[in-house]
């Protein structure tokens, strides 16, 4: 799984978010709930405690996932605990398939999505 978003782009700067820290191995949670069915738990730490783009980091990591991951799998995605303003808000936002859905509907959001998450040259 870390391997997967290890190289997602930050959507301000050049580095990957393995480089800024925002995801480490500690971050990755996968649990098996059922015949070949996993659950796999994100807990990411953005790199400031008022990080604006917090929500848009959790939904590049969610439509990644989503791409990649060969296996069934439920996702969950999450601030860790303590390390910004608003997490509750941006947990219950990016684990919202609706919200997740119409976010992904806007086409500045999509590409801004796209150039993270597409993998480099």
């Amino acid at each position: 799984v870390l391997d997967i978003i290890r190289t997602i782009r930050d959507p301000e700067k050049p580095n990957t978010l393995e480089e800024l820290e925002v995801v480490t191995e500690s971050c990755v949670e996968v649990q098996e709930i059922g015949e070949e069915e996993y659950l796999v738990i994100i807990r990411f730490t953005p790199t400031v405690p008022h990080c604006s783009l917090a929500t848009l980091i959790g939904l590049c990591l969610r439509i990644k996932l989503q791409r990649c991951l060969p296996f069934r799998h439920k996702l969950e995605i999450y601030i860790s605990e303590g390390t910004h303003s608003t997490e509750e808000d941006i947990n219950k936002q990016i684990n919202d398939k609706e919200r997740v859905a119409a976010a992904m509907e806007n086409p500045n959001l999509r590409e801004i999505v796209e150039q993270c998450v597409t993998e480099p040259d």
